[in-house]
């Protein structure tokens, strides 16, 4: 098993990799502002609730219509995203198909069952549910929508941050022995926290930009006003939760991928009071010499910043990347082996497993297979650094993650003091005059998705190479089929989700011109 991992074709990997970016991206698109828009229609329907003023009924079933538009399409890309860990990552599939397939099959069973029940009472049971049965069905579409996102999340932390599992050497798999550890791990509530959060921003974005198109257009003011002061207030809010949640994520990864971190601050060599990165001058399309540079030229930074995030101790120890590569200890006395150190006990759990194996199938009893067991339990933790060839592989591509990472604090700073400046006008009773405020507001719809799509690089390119932390690289985790089969698909996904991206901003715009279709 391991001579064919190591030995596999190196475009296998590589084209695998970039068809599930390709439709992770994709994806990535339609689901934020379906759990955005989600909000915004909930609170309109919640007006019309408790007011019976038919104008918020009007703008609720504008805005659901919006969200329907959307909800489809992030459903069609979220099916064939599932599909492909059994087609491309077959190895990854079956080695801890126990665990991660657990959440996906709740997903599928509760929660997506959930909002594709009550989406269609709430499109289609206006006039036959009571008011407040049609108000929670709308609400619980919301609510289905965002327990999706959970356990989706849930599957994704764990690959962060493998918790809740053991391997089974008789099986060669790893099983869960801990569900709550899986599902309710502090890094799978901090990434559903700060990922749902910055996916109501795009929604209140969204509203308010459309909103700002009719204020320029003339038409529509009172559904733009009343859905500029909703958006605004959700967007402010989130875009400060989204601040907030963001310093625990950060904090969090400081504890469990501090690799990550060091990447994107190309922090090369750490230490105590470490200042945090605003500007630098790294090659974007080079892998910084890290071993060899002190730091990143042309570099402004905030004094402590880095040790606060990844602490919350200005004078907090932070590795960088040589420290985690050669070895550290940590401020509490904690020893961190070296990377050469965990490949070669990396290598010894790989071959302590083929003996066991080998031993057991001979016939050995449980008293000879016994010493065995105890080396691979000891150094089953280092267990994925056995396919690691050069201890440089452990590094992810530094550019990337220190530029995407830069793009969504810099474009979130600003959506703070946009929605800031928005609710400001709206105090001054002055929101329909400033034509440069409504032009601000459809350019912040491009900018928030691609800060939004940022943090997903950050969150996966961060990680690299590891398909499971420290546990299972990507080479070790792909199918063995022919790189020409996936080359194929992948132009095949390119186009279907273009076509379809474009399809569904034609339809969106066209009902963003057609307005809202006011009671009689």
């Amino acid at each position: 098993m391991q001579d064919t991992l190591l030995t596999i074709d190196p475009s296998i990997i590589d084209w695998s990799r970039a068809q599930f970016a390709l439709t992770a991206i994709y994806h990535w698109l339609f689901v934020p502002l379906t759990l955005g828009l989600a909000v915004i229609m909930g609170i309109m329907e919640t007006c019309y609730y408790r007011t019976q003023n038919p104008f918020w009924k009007d703008a609720a079933k504008f805005w659901q219509k919006l969200f329907g538009i959307n909800f489809a399409m992030g459903i069609a890309t979220g099916i064939i995203l599932e599909f492909e860990f059994g087609t491309n990552w077959s190895n990854y599939s079956w080695f801890v198909g126990d665990i991660f397939g657990a959440p996906l099959a709740i997903e599928g069973i509760v929660a997506f069952f959930m909002e594709s029940t009550f989406v269609a009472v709430m499109f289609f049971g206006w006039q036959k549910v009571s008011a407040g049965f049609h108000l929670a069905s709308t609400w619980l579409t919301g609510l289905g929508a965002t327990l999706s996102a959970w356990w989706i999340l849930v599957a994704n932390a764990w690959m962060q941050n493998p918790v809740g599992c053991e391997f089974n050497p008789d099986t060669m798999r790893n099983e869960m022995v801990s569900f709550s550890d899986v599902a309710l791990s502090p890094f799978a509530i901090d990434k559903f926290c700060h990922t749902v959060i910055s996916a109501w921003i795009i929604g209140a974005v969204f509203t308010v930009a459309v909103s700002s198109w009719y204020l320029l257009k003339r038409r529509e003011t009172q559904l733009a006003l009343q859905s500029i002061k909703i958006g605004s207030i959700v967007g402010l809010i989130a875009s400060i939760g989204a601040a907030l949640s963001g310093h625990q994520s950060a904090f969090r990864i400081a504890q469990v991928q501090p690799m990550k971190l060091a990447a994107m601050e190309a922090l090369y060599n750490g230490g105590t009071d470490q200042s945090l990165t605003g500007i630098a001058l790294v090659n974007p399309f080079v892998q910084p010499d890290y071993q060899n540079d002190a730091e990143p030229p042309m570099r402004i930074a905030a004094p402590f910043a880095l040790s606060i995030l990844a602490t919350n101790d200005p004078h907090g120890y932070v590795p960088g990347i040589n420290d985690i590569l050669n070895g550290y200890t940590r401020p509490d006395g904690t020893v961190e082996l070296s990377a050469d150190e965990k490949i070669q006990r990396g290598k010894l759990a790989i071959q302590t497993l083929a003996e066991y194996r080998q031993a057991k199938k001979a016939g050995a009893d449980e008293a000879t297979l016994q010493p065995q067991l105890d080396i691979l339990k000891a150094n089953m933790p280092y267990f994925g650094y056995g396919y690691i060839r050069d201890k440089s592989e452990l590094v992810p591509y530094i550019p990337v993650n220190f530029y995407a990472f830069r793009i969504m604090v810099g474009v979130g700073s600003l959506l703070i003091l946009f929605f800031a400046v928005v609710l400001f006008f709206i105090y001054k009773k002055d929101i329909t005059t400033p034509r440069w405020l409504h032009l601000s507001a459809i350019i912040m719809v491009p900018l928030s998705y691609i800060a939004s799509e940022s943090g997903w690089l950050v969150a996966e390119f961060g990680r690299q190479p590891w398909t499971i932390q420290d546990m299972l690289p990507t080479w070790a985790a792909v199918s063995n089929i022919h790189s020409s089969s996936i080359m194929f698909t992948f132009f095949i996904f390119l186009i279907l989700f273009t076509t379809m991206l474009a399809v569904e901003i034609n339809i969106l715009l066209k009902q963003i011109k057609k307005g809202p279709e006011y009671s009689s």
